[in-house]
């Protein structure tokens, strides 16, 4: 009690800075590893210190041995796990953007950045050019984008076409977009090893299975051989799918959680559309 009655207006401002400042970084670095594979291991981090506060009050001694030699290589484990978010601060602080203001990605620039990845996607297939095109969502691919080659920038089917282009540098690996950004063109992903897939499938369809078994990703796959169109979710993969139907999940899947308006975008995406042909 008595920290309340000593405690001049002084003091009191300085701990409300002080609190808010440390708030205010815990609150950048957690938007720093959300959507990333962090998240999980944070998750199991937690278990562990739960396992050891538990063995702590109940006195269990031997888990509480086990826990304290799990802590004391803790620190350089997390060093190594945490290795590529770790950088990713270090590199947004030299570029002093660790404290810009991050907005959600608007509802207009999804349907803007869906129409150009499908108009890509229609002159691709009629033209049986191969592609692989990855959207990353909740669960980051950082380590896969850093595989290719950088690019960040913005989503246009021209651009599309001309990476996959037979021949070009980049045209055999996968492109990564994430929000409304191609991040790199030319990453190698992880081959499915699932012995159930059909033995039709080349080397982009497994490479797309195997980045949504890893991940929550969604892929859209162009069959160089036939031209067809394939979108690979959730370790599965939905060969020959209609422009309809493609269109339909990459809303339904991409749009933000914004309480169920995914029908006014689609439409006004269609209705973009049909003015366009009109």
């Amino acid at each position: 009690m008595s920290y309340f009655t000593d405690t001049t207006w002084h003091d009191w401002l300085k701990d409300i800075i002080d609190v808010g400042i440390v708030s205010f970084i815990i609150y950048k670095m957690i938007l720093l590893v959300r959507g990333t594979r962090a998240v999980q291991l944070l998750k199991g981090i937690f278990v562990l210190v739960a396992t050891w506060g538990i063995s702590t009050w109940f006195n269990l001694y031997t888990l509480k041995w086990v826990m304290n030699q799990m802590f004391t290589f803790g620190i350089v484990t997390i060093l190594i796990i945490f290795q590529p978010e770790l950088r990713r601060v270090l590199e947004q602080l030299g570029r002093g953007n660790l404290f810009s203001r991050s907005s959600s990605l608007e509802r207009t620039v999804i349907s803007e950045s869906i129409e150009e990845v499908i108009r890509a996607v229609q002159y691709m297939a009629q033209r049986k050019c191969g592609a692989l095109i990855v959207f990353e969502r909740q669960t980051g691919v950082s380590e896969l984008i850093e595989s290719g080659t950088s690019m960040e920038s913005r989503i246009s089917s021209e651009l599309l076409i001309n990476i996959f282009t037979p021949n070009s540098p980049l045209h055999d690996g996968a492109v990564i977009i994430r929000g409304s950004q191609i991040m790199a063109a030319g990453c190698y992903l992880p081959l499915s090893e699932n012995p159930f897939i059909s033995k039709e499938l080349g080397t982009r369809h497994r490479a797309a299975i195997g980045v949504s078994e890893v991940s929550d990703a969604l892929s859209i796959v162009i069959s160089e051989e036939t031209g067809q169109v394939s979108l690979s979710l959730n370790g599965m993969i939905v060969r020959d799918i209609n422009e309809e139907s493609l269109i339909s999940k990459l809303f339904e899947e991409l749009r933000p959680k914004t309480g169920g308006k995914e029908n006014g975008l689609l439409a006004a995406w269609w209705k973009r559309k049909g003015d366009r042909h009109g």
